[in-house]
Parts: structure tokens; sequence; C-alpha cells
């Protein structure tokens, strides 16, 4: 029992190391993270790069494939984009349990201290973000050292080293238990650590220790495929494609990589088994994906058939394109992603309020019944951004990233208000057409210039939006004063024509809250270009 409590202490330490080491890392490369759309490519080769990239830099080949899962669920990824990604992801959880079978432990303490001293004294963020990584790193081996003096009295244990003999002797069965323990525990790289500990006392042989590692890397599986429950048939077939490659390459190793990768880990390090495991680990991992690499679209296509694609999900839309839930365990990448959905939004915003006074001037129902389409679907993109956002706002962000998704927030809201004045301005020409009213060409003349500015206006305001352009966000601001301007000018044009008898009370009640909307959505262009200097 003893046993068992200290390894679970260590075992907890280790993780909590191991997460807040990724968390640091993934905060000081948010920005380099955010990038990693321009990287999703049909490029096979180019996805692994990115998946061993990032796996790498969250430590965590699960944390990875559940943004896979995202990816290809928000429709954003296809399946043969996917399995370039899950094949790095596999190579980049290797570093953990790489870096845990060197003979850090003295370093950890040390790491511990500095790190402790930087998070204290420190007042910038960045520093804050070292801290992490530092303070992780000391924990992680500190949980490493803990796991090692917990299992060092099974070496007196007679059955649990004939348990190991026959799990050698018996590959199943180690296959078995390393699924079982990845499982439960979420990570493979806390699996791995066991491993090792194991071997670092004495304990575990090669031999042993490699059926339990194939299990592993199928184990790792488990995160993803409970991560595509509840999620569209495309997020399934992306999660049994990485539990496919895993199976396929331990299938592969079984039979015929076992003997090979034991000759080539035991040349390398033949008095280290903690080493050699570490490296068998990675060799696993490197050899599947460079085997099967070229076998890709066949996993996909083997995918397809085993979850086919049905008439009613062809027609299947969803209300986003590019978040996913699954997408917030990495913050740097749900920040861009939300910022692609807003610039969406903001698509659809322009399109509300283009086709409400075209539709005005064109004397078009047709015209501004898309408006109502269109604000329909900023409202549904809208309740989804916010529910993300509010969600990732609950994640541990750094302060820059923090102040991006609340400036996000606020813009989220602005361009729905927007939307709404393209329906105010709708309804307005729904009475004008219904009344049989009509404007003076002046009048028309009039409402096309303001509403121009107006649009382009709110388009600038979104390139402020993107990126700190300061020329950019001063010329919004001018034309938001010179839209003020043209709404006084055209009211007194209209009072000019009214009392010269040119146009009607009715159509000019109508024109003077189409002006008056026209000049809101201005406004808010204003509020979204200041959002930029915090974004």
């Amino acid at each position: 029992m003893q046993i068992a409590i200290s390894l679970l202490g260590g075992l907890g330490l280790f993780l909590y190391g191991m997460n807040m080491m990724g968390d640091g890392l993934q905060k000081s490369a948010g920005e380099q993270l955010k990038k990693i759309i321009g990287f999703l490519t049909s490029n096979v080769v180019m996805g692994v790069l990115v998946g061993a990239v990032v796996t790498g830099i969250i430590q965590s080949s699960s944390a990875t494939t559940v943004m896979v899962v995202g990816f290809v669920n928000a429709g954003i990824m296809s399946l043969s984009q996917a399995i370039g990604i899950i094949m790095g992801a596999n190579i980049g959880t290797t570093v953990t349990a790489q870096l845990v079978s060197f003979k850090l432990e003295n370093i950890a303490p040390i790491a511990l201290g500095i790190g402790i001293i930087i998070y204290l004294a420190a007042r910038n963020q960045k520093y804050k973000q070292y801290a992490e990584i530092l303070l992780g790193f000391g924990m992680l081996f500190t949980g490493m050292e803990f796991m090692k003096d917990a299992v060092n009295p099974l070496a007196d244990l007679p059955q649990f080293r004939q348990a190991l003999i026959f799990v050698s002797v018996h590959p199943l069965l180690g296959i078995l238990a390393g699924f079982a323990i990845t499982g439960i525990v979420q990570s493979s790289s806390a699996s791995m650590g066991m491993l090792i500990a194991l071997a670092s006392q004495g304990i575990l042989p090669l031999s042993a220790a490699l059926p339990i590692l194939y299990g592993d890397n199928i184990g790792t599986c488990v995160t993803s495929l409970l991560s595509s429950l509840g999620a569209s048939k495309n997020a399934k077939r992306a999660a049994t494609m990485h539990l496919t490659f895993n199976v396929i390459g331990t299938i592969l190793f079984v039979f015929i990589f076992t003997i090979p990768i034991s000759k080539v880990v035991t040349y390398l390090d033949p008095n280290n088994v903690a080493r050699q495991i570490a490296n068998a680990h990675t060799l696993f991992n490197v050899v599947n994906v460079i085997v099967l690499l070229p076998f890709s679209k066949y996993i996909v296509k083997l995918v397809l058939r085993l979850i086919p694609v049905t008439e009613d999900e062809k027609e299947e839309t969803s209300d986003v394109k590019y978040i996913d839930d699954r997408m917030i365990q990495t913050p740097g990448i749900a920040v861009g992603n939300a910022f692609l959905e807003i610039k969406e939004m903001a698509n659809y915003a322009v399109d509300s309020v283009k086709y409400a006074t075209e539709g005005i001037l064109n004397y078009s129902e047709e015209e501004i019944d898309k408006t109502f389409a269109m604000e329909k679907k900023v409202n549904q993109i809208q309740r989804r951004l916010l529910d993300f956002l509010v969600k990732l706002s609950k994640e541990p962000l750094s302060e820059d990233e923090r102040n991006k998704v609340t400036n996000l927030i606020y813009a989220v809201n602005d361009i729905e208000r927007i939307s709404d004045h393209g329906e105010n301005i709708a309804e307005l020409g729904k009475n004008l057409i219904k009344e049989k009213l009509t404007f003076s060409e002046h009048a028309q003349d009039e409402i096309k210039e303001i509403s121009n500015l107006a649009i382009n206006n709110f388009k600038d305001s979104m390139k402020c939006l993107e990126e700190i352009n300061l020329e950019l966000r001063k010329r919004v601001h001018e034309n938001e004063k010179q839209v003020d301007l043209l709404e006084i000018g055209y009211r007194n044009h209209h009072l000019q024509r009214l009392n010269e008898g040119r146009c009607t009370v009715d159509s000019g009640v109508i024109y003077f809250d189409i002006l008056a909307n026209l000049e809101r959505i201005s406004d808010h262009s204003k509020n979204i270009a200041d959002y930029s200097y915090d974004i």
C-alpha cells in the first residue's frame, strides 16, 4: 500500500510538472502557435513537422490530437491533413520520455529555486512564463525521483520479477497493461515515466518494457476517442485514424521490428535500460511514421470504409467554421481561430448592411430579405463565439492572450450590433415598399454615399483588429467624423427638400432613421478599431 501511495504521489507531481511546463511553453510561444493555421496544407510531410513541433511545445500528443479532432469537427481540416499532424504528434510526444531518461534530478532543485525567485520577483508577464517552464521542469523531475524511490522496494519482490518475465514472454499482456495504464492516466508520457522509473532502479528489463511501451501508444488514443464523442462523424474518423495508425504500428513492431529495435537501442546505451526505453519509444514512433507515411491515404480510405459518409451527413452544416471547444486546450491556436471566425461573422454583417441599402435603392424585397438571412447567421455565430471565448477566458492564459480574448468579446458584440442596424434598415425598406413610398434621386445618392463610407469604415476597422495599424485607425476615426457630418448635412438637405415639396413627411421619417442607423454603424466601427490597441 505504501508503494502505491508513494507512486501515486510521484505520478501526480510528475503530471503537474509536465502540464505546468507545457503551459509555460505554450504561453511563451503563443504567437508562433497561432500561426499554425498557415501550415495546414494538404502536404502531409508538412503536417508531420507541424504535429511534432506543436506536441513538443505543449508536451502532450493527446492535446494535439484532441485539437486536430476539433479542427476536423469545425471543418477547417480534412482527414488527409489530419493524418500528417497525428503522425507528427506521436513523434513530438517522445520529447518528455527522452528528457526524463537522463539523470537530471540534481538540476531539479536548482530549476525550482530559480523558477520561484523569478516568478515572485518578476513584474513582466513574459518572465513569469519562463519561470513556469522552470518550475514545471523542476516538479517533473522531483516527481520522477519520487516514483523511483516508490518502486525501489519492488526489486526485492520475487512475485513482481516473475510477473515481468511473464510479460516479456507473453507480449499481448504487456500491450494490454500499457493500454490500460495510459488510458487511465490519459498520458503516454506519464506511463513512460513510470517505465523509466522502474528501469532506473534495475527492476524492468527492456524485453518486458517494449510490449508495455507499444500498449502505451495505443492507450494514448483513448483521449481523442473520448473527445470525438458527440462530435461530427468526421471528428470520429480523425480519432479512429489516430487509433488505426498506432494499432498498425504496434502490429508491425510486435512481429517485425522488436528484435531490430532491441539491438539498436542496446548498442546505443548498453548499460542504461532507462535510455534504451526512451530511445525505443522514439524509434517506435519515428519508424512508424517513415513506414506508414507513404500509405497515409490508404489509412484515410480504411477509416472512411469503417465510418462511411452518409447522405444526411453531406447536407449537414455548422453555424461556425473555425472554432470548436476542443481547441481551447491550446489557447494560442484557439485565439487565432476565434479571430478567423470573427472575420467570417463580420463578412455576414457587411452583407446584411449592403443587402438592406441596395434593397432600398433598387426597391427590391428580394435583396432586403437576404439581410434577415445574414442577420440570422450573425446571431448564430455570435452565440457560439461568445460561448467559446468565455470558456477560453477561464483557461490559464498569458496576460497578452487574456487582453486579446477580452477585446475580441467586445468586438463580437459590436459586430452583432452592426448587423442589427442592417436589419433595422431592412425593416425600414420593407415599410418603404409596403407603403409604396419613394425617395428622391438626391436622397438615394446620399444614402449610397453614406452607406459606402460606413461599410468601408467597418472593413477598415476589421483590418485594425487583425494588426495594429495606427494610420488605419486614425483614418477610421476621421471617417467616423465624416459620417457624422454627412448625417447632419443630409438631414438639413432633406428638410430643405421637404419645404420645397420634393418629398413627403412619411418617406422623410424613414430616411432619417436610415441615416441614424448608418451613423451608428460607423460608431461601432470606431469601437472595433480602438480594440486593436490591446490586441
